[in-house]
């Protein structure tokens, strides 16, 4: 089974343009299983996108949230985590029986991304070691050698915020429990890079959208 754990519906409002309804239909077109809603500092996407969820085809409720030291993930998740430090948000994703996966960390060119040191290993369930939209491969590979060195599961994802982007990276897995099989690394991991394109796209809707705003 597939699984993109990284995407984004209209729901992220600064930079988010997709239908939840829109990305599941173009996950199962793309033989996706399952995909993670990872809106930024919301689970409105994802309870939304949950609802479309069938026996065949699995939603995780996630949301990537803003801490006092960049972004966490908190993946399964059933209610909404604000904003706040790192120990905080992270608490808060484990009192729901989430999971706390740091996305695109070392990444240069994102000044949200969390830059892991070890003392920071017992917070973190998973790493996300690819993620489709960093310019340099060696951001991904700096986030692997980290996660591997302190056996940490080692997940990735799309980060889509276009269609295109849906399953470009994810995670392979035989079993049907998806939560424990990231705890027990038993998964592997696929992904391939998004055109540098996309950045410029993005770019454009969040320049749009401040225009319009004004």
């Amino acid at each position: 089974m597939k699984f993109d754990l990284h995407v984004h519906s209209l729901y992220s409002r600064r930079c988010g343009s997709m239908k939840t309804e829109d990305i599941v239909k173009i996950a199962k077109k793309k033989g996706l299983d399952g995909i993670a809603i990872t809106d930024h500092n919301t689970i409105a996407g994802g309870i939304r996108a949950k609802k479309l969820e069938t026996e065949d085809f699995r939603v995780i409720i996630g949301s990537e949230i803003m801490t006092n030291r960049g972004e966490v993930t908190g993946l399964f998740l059933s209610e909404e985590i604000p904003s706040g430090s790192f120990e905080t948000v992270v608490a808060a994703i484990r009192s729901q029986n989430g999971l706390v996966v740091l996305p695109h960390p070392f990444d240069r060119l994102r000044s949200g991304a969390l830059h892991p040191l070890p003392d920071d290993v017992s917070y973190i369930d998973a790493i996300e070691g690819f993620n489709s939209r960093c310019v340099f491969q060696s951001d991904n590979q700096t986030a692997n050698k980290f996660g591997h060195e302190y056996n940490l599961a080692v997940v990735a994802g799309s980060d889509a915020h276009f269609p295109d982007e849906i399953g470009r990276a994810g995670i392979r897995t035989d079993s049907d429990d998806l939560r424990e099989c990231i705890l027990s690394q038993n998964f592997k991991t696929f992904g391939s890079r998004s055109s540098l394109l996309i950045h410029c796209r993005s770019k454009g809707l969040i320049l749009c959208r401040r225009i319009k705003s004004l």
